[in-house]
């Protein structure tokens, strides 16, 4: 189904669920956008790298762009729709829920132009979202996979976990396992205080496919034991058959690092920085030949 297609189905299907004019998707250029009230949102695609491979793509991380726009005049007729509306049929600027699966869509309709090649989509699902939705998780987002083409399989589902959330491992286990059963993926990714934190217990309690860390905060971080910690994160993760990430790499030492660990992928402006900078030279080469 074309792109422009798609954008209107999800957009009748909105309008259909909230008996309103509801249609926040609109192409543009190639790229889809979507409107959650004054929030514009739209998708970056930042490549996953195999680590040893650089120049091979696993698959991609779909990472949220958000600025704000105005928020189009209501007409009157339909400001007494929405007021007559029961509340939990009317859109609630503050409910994650909805905003989380507007996003989702989003980034799957972005991604849906490259799907044709072997790589998977990494989607990250917000903890509020899975506490919020009791049971059936993923089910909503299972007719947007299909409209799409696309196999569960090809998408893996990621929590970010922290310490805050800790009390409730058990719902977020529960809610991540629903979405294995319907054939998603499903991943963790943990911060730098989790690395020696309860959130380990989640790696051995999932068995998640991938296990993801940011190396953003890496420099400010004094602690030589950092090296052993990732070593213990990646060694765990392998143990029950996952593969591990580190993400945010912007310079060639968190690289030697992420080598020397064995992580498994990589990612971060380093990379498309190198790649850009091998595929110039390999252009210039060729129109010298």
């Amino acid at each position: 189904m074309p792109l422009q297609q798609l954008v209107e189905h999800f957009n009748d299907r909105l309008e259909w669920e909230h008996h309103s004019n509801f249609r926040p998707f609109f192409l543009k250029e190639g790229v889809v956008h979507g409107l959650f009230g004054p929030i514009h949102i739209t998708t970056e695609l930042a490549p996953l790298r195999e680590t040893l491979k650089p120049l091979t793509i696993a698959g991609y991380i779909a990472k949220l762009n958000v600025s704000t726009s105005e928020i189009p005049h209501l007409q009157s007729h339909e400001l007494d729709l929405i007021i007559s509306l029961p509340a939990r049929q009317s859109i609630c600027p503050d409910s994650i829920v909805d905003f989380d699966r507007l996003a989702r869509t989003v980034h799957m309709l972005n991604f849906l132009p490259i799907s044709h090649e072997p790589f998977f989509l990494q989607l990250e699902v917000d903890p509020r979202h899975i506490l919020g939705v009791k049971k059936d998780h993923g089910a909503y987002f299972q007719e947007v996979i299909g409209k799409c083409g696309l196999e569960p399989n090809n998408i893996v589902i990621t929590l970010s976990v922290g310490s805050v959330y800790a009390n409730y491992y058990e719902a977020l286990l529960k809610g991540l396992e629903n979405y294995r059963q319907r054939g998603y993926r499903v991943a963790l990714k943990i911060d730098y205080n989790g690395l020696s934190g309860s959130a380990l217990e989640l790696i051995t309690a999932l068995s998640p496919d991938n296990v993801a860390l940011s190396a953003k905060d890496f420099g400010r971080i004094q602690d030589n034991q950092l090296p052993n910690k990732l070593h213990r994160l990646h060694k765990l993760t392998d143990s029950v058959g996952g593969q591990t990430a580190l993400l945010d790499i912007e310079d060639a030492n968190i690289k030697a690092l992420a080598r020397t660990i064995g992580f498994n992928w990589v990612q971060g402006t380093y990379y498309e920085q190198s790649v850009a900078s091998i595929e110039d030279t390999a252009l210039h080469l060729s129109r010298a030949v």
